[in-house]
């Protein structure tokens, strides 16, 4: 999953020859994204599984835990899982099927997906290496700005009237 071909600059009519990686152990990446003050979550885990979202939401609720959280999510099944204990400052929002690009955060999914762009590790603990220093080097002004959506600061001038 973190290691794919991308783009690269060749001799026109020349396929270009990249590096490749099958890979056959994973990790996964956790995050929430404020698009309005540039905030960020982000848990690393092992599954991509109702265990490790429930883990994440329990995390996520003890960040500034005086405050509402909204989590747009798509609808994947862990998202749903009827054994899920919502924490009472999360609400989550399931966006309608296949509209990944009304969910702010998958743009910082693609910011840190191209960093993978023709790399090779050797373990996952290179990849968690990996993945930590790209996280590390998000500010929250980066966040802002590949986050907002126009709708997302309408919204937010509405409620504030």
């Amino acid at each position: 999953m973190f290691t794919k071909n991308g783009r690269m600059l060749t001799a026109r009519s020349v396929k270009p020859v990249c590096k490749y990686q099958q890979v056959f152990q994973s990790t996964y990446l956790y995050g929430a994204f404020s698009p309005i003050d540039g905030n960020s979550f982000m848990l690393n885990l092992p599954y991509c599984n109702t265990d490790c979202f429930q883990l994440f939401l329990e995390q996520f609720s003890q960040q500034n835990p005086n405050e509402i959280k909204i989590i747009v999510l798509d609808n994947g099944a862990f998202h749903k899982a009827k054994r899920l204990k919502i924490p009472k400052d999360i609400i989550l929002i399931f966006l309608p099927a296949y509209s990944p690009e009304l969910n702010p955060a998958e743009k910082m999914w693609q910011k840190y997906k191209r960093a993978f762009t023709n790399k090779i590790f050797n373990t996952i603990d290179e990849i968690e290496n990996f993945i930590m220093i790209e996280c590390k080097k998000c500010t929250k002004e980066t966040v802002k700005s590949i986050c907002s959506y126009e709708y997302v600061f309408l919204s937010t001038f509405w409620s504030n009237m």
